[in-house]
């Protein structure tokens, strides 16, 4: 490890982590941390525990007017941001080594993944974590199942219908839907 650079910044930085990489093993205990406050999380029904736990896990105060319901599952919080008036829905998945940042007045439905790192296509490489960092713009909607994939962007006032897969980046001010999600209308 000694000259190697630090990885929780490699990550930021959406530099590839290979298999093998001698500080792997942060990422893996870094996640387990975040079960053991994520169990809290979980199994409380009060808001403002809820947030206070939220906040332990990303590491900033979560705006009281942000309301979460749980369960939530979160591989990594450190490189989460998580603005005001944001309301995030039962049973969403948030993978968050590649970074994911949510701004103000986002609403996020049921069953919603927002998954910030992936793994190459290549066989001999698949083993590999590509962290691409997610932006959820300022009063966007992300419906009922949708899947948002590393390195997108969903734009301002922008809407993700139910089931939709993004795979690339939202316009401001558009709707989308299907799988790849496509624009489908313009707000």
């Amino acid at each position: 490890m000694k000259g190697e650079k630090d990885i929780f910044e490699r990550l930021k930085r959406g530099e590839t982590i290979h298999q093998g990489d001698s500080q792997s093993i942060r990422m893996r205990d870094a996640s387990y941390e975040t079960k053991k406050i994520l169990m809290k999380l979980n199994s409380t029904a009060e808001a403002s525990e809820i947030r206070n736990y939220l906040g332990e896990i990303i590491g900033a105060e979560i705006d009281e007017t942000t309301t979460v319901f749980t369960p939530l599952y979160i591989n990594y919080g450190k490189d989460i941001k998580i603005g005001s008036n944001v309301f995030i829905n039962f049973d969403c998945v948030f993978l968050g080594l590649g970074g994911i940042t949510i701004e103000d007045d986002v609403l996020i439905a049921p069953k919603v993944s927002i998954l910030s790192e992936g793994h190459p296509v290549e066989s001999e490489l698949r083993h590999s974590l590509v962290p691409g960092r997610i932006c959820i713009k300022r009063n966007a909607w992300i419906g009922a199942g949708a899947t948002i994939l590393p390195g997108v962007t969903v734009g301002e006032n922008s809407v993700v219908a139910s089931g939709a897969v993004v795979a690339k980046d939202v316009p401001d001010n558009t709707v989308v839907a299907g799988i790849p999600a496509k624009v489908v209308k313009h707000l």
